[in-house]
């Protein structure tokens, strides 16, 4: 079951990999500090990820102006993520949700991913998001089932605007 609006947001620490070396990104440290959305995606390299992430990078200077973090999730490794980042000028912070610990806590696996195209690999998320309040309480949360399927990124504006 996942995370819905008015839950406390799982805390979870992740690795994320800078030009620096890897990091590690707590949640509880980011929480009181900015509002934070969260952007689960199944993989990188990935048509839809890759335009979503890049979206965002783009228009990021809309989440700075609404005090809000941008953090990008998913199951690959961070050498990995990092080399997406560096090819398509992803500029968010990508974490690594290697062992879907993450993914499912805030219960946004997909038990099968794409079985009808015999990809049947468990804990991938799904492309999902979540706000998360200063107080570290989830304000806007969607979890959608067809990985071709963007998050409204105008709610989620909304919703920062509200905080």
């Amino acid at each position: 079951m996942s995370i819905n609006v008015g839950d406390k947001a799982p805390d979870f620490t992740l690795v994320s990999k800078t030009s620096n070396g890897p990091e590690l990104v707590t949640l509880s440290e980011l929480v009181g500090k900015s509002n934070i959305v969260l952007l689960f995606v199944p993989m990188a390299f990935t048509g839809g990820c890759t335009a979503e992430f890049c979206s965002i990078s783009q228009g990021i200077s809309d989440y700075d102006a609404l005090d809000a973090k941008v953090l990008g999730i998913s199951g690959d490794n961070p050498f990995a993520q990092e080399a997406w980042a560096q090819k398509e000028g992803i500029t968010i912070s990508l974490l690594s949700d290697y062992e879907h610990k993450v993914t499912e806590a805030y219960g946004v696996a997909y038990d099968q991913f794409l079985p009808a195209k015999n990809l049947i690999m468990g804990g991938v998320p799904k492309r999902s998001a979540f706000v998360v309040d200063k107080s570290g309480v989830v304000q806007y949360a969607e979890v959608l089932e067809n990985p071709g399927d963007m998050p409204n990124f105008e709610a989620i504006k909304a919703t920062l605007r509200g905080l």
